[in-house]
């Protein structure tokens, strides 16, 4: 981890488009979600996400919890990031991850480097202890690149067997 910012990239075999409406479509994410924790989506998310727009996510680490997530970055087919954690109160303590994902079209498809930017986390210092947590982030995210180069690619994202079936 650079900083505050966990980043990885891999090749996927689409154009930058393909891969942005996967992106772009919270109801796909659990076909892409490399860690296991991402439970559904809220049934009132919008069908496209687009810069300021916000939705929910069911969560799972030893207990469930949600999440709300509001679009901060957005470039059609090329960028596209949201941040993490409840408004109010709550927000203050424990808000403050963004999930960026940028898009650039390269021989044989799309570079996608996925970036966990903990940079204005209210929880960064404690999410940045040792290896053990960064070392599985950065594993989920590349579990995460593995999935979605799979869909893209069509052979749909086939489970992992070290990741459950119901994540995104």
């Amino acid at each position: 981890m650079k900083g505050y910012v966990l980043t990885v990239e891999r090749v996927v075999p689409a154009s930058p488009d393909a891969v942005f409406d996967i992106l772009a479509d919270v109801s796909r994410h659990h076909l892409i979600d490399g860690s296991g924790m991402l439970q559904g989506a809220r049934e009132d998310n919008p069908r496209r996400l687009a810069l300021g727009t916000t939705f929910g996510m069911g969560m799972k680490l030893l207990v469930s919890y949600s999440t709300v997530n509001r679009v901060v970055e957005f470039e059609e087919n090329r960028l596209i990031a949201w941040k993490t954690g409840p408004p109010g109160f709550m927000g203050r303590l424990v808000a403050g991850r963004v999930w960026r994902y940028e898009l650039a079209p390269v021989d044989g498809g799309t570079l996608v480097r996925e970036s966990w930017d903990i940079t204005a986390d209210h929880q960064r210092l404690l999410l940045k202890l040792g290896d053990i947590y960064s070392g599985k982030t950065r594993r989920d995210m590349e579990r995460t690149l593995e999935r979605l180069s799979r869909l893209v690619a069509g052979e749909g994202a086939r489970e992992d067997p070290a990741t459950p079936d119901h994540h995104a």
